[in-house]
């Protein structure tokens, strides 16, 4: 029998300004912010969030609430006076697996009460690639349930009985799921309306048209004999949009023969 959490999960994003004699740190989590994009992360080591994704933009827009996270840590759902989370592979082997009953116990608690389009992620070197179709996908859901595995993985009943969805960084493998659980936050909360502020730099940049992004040059004119290409100071709109179009295409044709294959296809189809 499994032991219940012994705290409540952390959340992150806007809190509301009230007087109050305790320390901020020593609150209670924030409530729900009706309507907002909201990621929850199920991991051994919640101090790992928010990371980097609490810098810069992504960091002020979860301070303004436009997106939210909460942190459940696997350890509170344990099992036993030490909270174990872990046992040894059946049929032997090295390494340790996440045991069902912890994780099952800790998804249900995740998913409690979620409604409309909320997928459920495991971060493993099985699943499809993440690309940036992915994270416009994600970004237009209601928000999304990570589980980042640790050790030799996670009990495969666990993912075939939740129907979870595998998701790779790519084609390697690492200690556990938090830096890729991160990297896939910030592809997807970069999308999220009002985050970057200018909508036109999520349309412009690379893999938006199935090409690589143009070079990209600014001040000063020139720099260590290198000069900004001329069409780029000429004003004319017309010519900067056709070069820029013309250098995506020559970058992607070089560089990713995969993407220029694909986007062949697709300006053929049309």
């Amino acid at each position: 029998m499994t032991d219940k959490p012994s705290a409540p999960a952390k959340s992150h994003g806007r809190k509301a300004i009230r007087p109050t004699l305790k320390p901020r740190e020593l609150m209670t989590p924030t409530p729900d912010l009706a309507g907002v994009w909201k990621v929850k992360i199920l991991t051994l080591f919640p101090t790992a969030f928010p990371g980097v994704l609490g810098e810069s933009l992504t960091g002020k827009a979860l301070q303004e609430g436009l997106w939210q996270l909460e942190t459940i840590d696997l350890r509170q759902f344990g099992v036993g006076k030490h909270r174990n989370v872990d046992d040894t592979p059946a049929g032997g082997g090295a390494g340790m697996v996440l045991r069902p009953d912890v994780l099952g116990n800790a998804i249900e608690h995740a998913m409690e009460g979620m409604r409309g389009n909320w997928p459920l992620i495991y971060l493993s070197p099985r699943g499809r690639r993440m690309d940036q179709k992915m994270m416009q996908n994600l970004a237009r859901c209601d928000g999304m349930t990570l589980l980042c595995g640790r050790f030799e993985g996670v009990d495969e009943r666990v993912l075939e009985h939740y129907g979870i969805q595998e998701v790779s960084l790519g084609d390697f493998v690492m200690t556990g799921g938090e830096i890729a659980a991160q990297a896939l936050i910030d592809a997807t909360v970069r999308l999220i309306p009002g985050v970057l502020g200018n909508q036109a730099s999520t349309e412009e940049e690379s893999f938006s048209s199935g090409l690589l992004e143009h070079p990209q040059y600014t001040r000063p004119a020139e720099w260590k004999g290198h000069e900004i290409p001329e069409v780029l100071m000429s004003g004319h709109h017309g010519k900067i949009a056709e070069w820029r179009h013309q250098m995506s295409e020559e970058i992607t044709k070089a560089r990713r023969p995969d993407l220029w294959e694909s986007y062949n296809r697709t300006k053929d189809a049309s």
